[in-house]
């Protein structure tokens, strides 16, 4: 019996790059509670200190990045730790009824805690519309 194996087409710089980014870094845990005046978010990322954490917002989404101090180990071959020692990376899109400028954020062994204070319903309103396009 004959197999013919079709060879891969080679993947583009963007593909690969985004391939590296993605394989670069997992999502942790989180848990997200909503109050009346604020959303509150509980990321667990083990391993990170508040030197690694990363808290940026792109528009409507809130990116965490948590980075692990990384050890070189001696026998790092034999126990397969680069899986392990991956960074953390959670995109949330929360929108725009937050007020991102007035966020808090601590951590305590490894639990990231966010609060994110909502904005007055007018002034959320407002932002929606001025964004709003026919």
């Amino acid at each position: 019996m004959h197999t013919i194996i079709h060879p891969r087409k080679p993947l583009s710089r963007s593909q690969t790059a985004e391939r590296a980014s993605l394989d670069a870094f997992r999502q942790p845990n989180y848990d997200c509670r909503e109050h009346p005046d604020a959303l509150k978010l509980v990321v667990y990322v083990p391993g990170v200190d508040a030197n690694g954490v990363e808290i940026e917002t792109r528009g409507p989404d809130l990116v965490v990045t948590a980075r692990k101090a990384h050890f070189v180990r001696v026998n790092w071959w034999a126990l397969h730790l680069e899986r392990a020692q991956r960074d953390y990376q959670l995109r949330l899109r929360l929108g725009t009824r937050f007020d991102y400028a007035a966020m808090q954020a601590e951590i305590h062994d490894g639990v990231l805690t966010v609060s994110l204070p909502k904005r007055p319903a007018e002034e959320a309103s407002a932002t929606s519309r001025t964004r709003r396009v026919a």
